[in-house]
């Protein structure tokens, strides 16, 4: 069975830039694209960042069982990992790399056990969170701190991964992130 790779962490921990990082340099793998309720903002493209979906069509998903794991992140706004998606990376014959939320994570990692390896990625700390989530100037004073809150909870299951790297200089957690694959792929 194909290996696959899963990275998790709080938002504004660095997982995206880290994954995006892996993907220029292994070329074996492909980014698994979510499934999502949320808007599109200016600069995503539907089928490339996101599946964008309205929540209707999203809970006839849910029916259908269509998907690996899935979570109502936020109020109204649900994010979840198609079957299809995985079905279409493993018919390329690539290994499949996650970039979720943490609860969606963890069902992921159950889902694939041993042929996954499970990266949590944290900020060096709670301040360090909020900083780059300000700097991001996506947020109201309000989803700033609901955004903050939830991260802080998520930060208490680091232990439930395989590895974690604490993101506080990208260029070194890339290098981390490399070597945690390289060593993956050999066992």
């Amino acid at each position: 069975m194909t290996k696959h790779f899963l990275f998790c962490g709080p938002s504004g921990s660095g997982k995206t830039s880290i994954v995006q990082h892996l993907l220029t340099k292994f070329d074996f793998m492909q980014f698994s694209i979510s499934a999502t309720t949320r808007p599109k903002r200016a600069n995503e493209t539907d089928g490339k960042d996101y599946y964008f979906m309205s929540i209707e069509n999203f809970r006839k998903h849910i029916d259908r069982n269509d998907f690996v794991e899935w979570e109502q992140v936020y109020e109204g706004r649900y994010y979840g990992t198609l079957k299809s998606e995985v079905e279409r990376i493993e018919a390329l014959n690539c290994s499949v790399v996650f970039d979720v939320d943490v609860e969606g994570g963890l069902k992921i990692k159950k889902h694939f056990g041993k042929n996954l390896l499970a990266v949590f990625i944290r900020p060096p700390s709670v301040e360090d969170l909020r900083q780059r989530l300000t700097a991001r100037n996506t947020e109201t004073a309000e989803s700033l701190e609901i955004r903050l809150n939830k991260s802080i909870k998520e930060l208490s299951y680091q232990d439930r991964f395989d590895n974690v790297i604490i993101n506080g200089e990208l260029n070194q957690s890339c290098k981390e992130a490399e070597a945690l694959v390289s060593a993956f792929l050999q066992n």
